[in-house]
């Protein structure tokens, strides 16, 4: 009887140790280099837990996309494929775009244009022709400004099509 309680006590000991306080479970990692207690992730609720972050992300001038391509795309192989990108702000945002990551600039077969709408407006567009099998990927468009930065992604693959 003493033992088993002893392991309840030890279970119940190394529980606290590892998963509550936060500076033993820290020991060991060599990569922390902050001891900021500030939660990774956002929230579900869309509420941040310092106001800074809540001041940055929900700001009034902050850059927003209001229209996007839709995510999943398949595409043809050799046709065109096109994706819309819409954005307000004040000052107006710069659009910025990225396939798996890294940042696109416009080739032979690639073109990007935008468009300023206004004064807090801009559109830009992203027109592969012809596609190739190594066009597919998750493309990505960043709308920023000084206030806050926005973005959304796009899933592309290809098919084939048979005349």
């Amino acid at each position: 009887m003493f033992l088993l309680r002893a392991k309840i006590l030890l279970g119940l000991f190394l529980i606290y140790w590892f998963l509550i306080d936060p500076t033993n479970a820290r020991r060991g990692r060599s990569r922390g280099r902050t001891k900021s207690k500030v939660q990774i992730g956002l929230p579900i609720t869309g509420k941040y837990r310092d106001p800074e972050s809540d001041q940055y992300y929900n700001n009034n001038d902050g850059a927003k996309i209001l229209l996007a391509s839709h995510f999943d795309l398949e595409y043809v192989l050799g046709h065109k494929i096109a994706f819309l990108c819409i954005a307000k702000g004040s000052p107006r945002p710069h659009i910025t775009w990225f396939k798996d990551g890294v940042e696109i600039f416009a080739h032979h077969y690639l073109h990007i244009h935008e468009w300023p709408i206004g004064d807090d407006r801009v559109k830009s567009k992203i027109e592969i022709d012809p596609a190739t099998q190594m066009d597919a990927g998750v493309y990505e468009c960043t709308a920023d400004n000084m206030y806050s930065i926005d973005r959304r992604s796009f899933k592309t693959d290809f098919s084939i099509a048979f005349d």
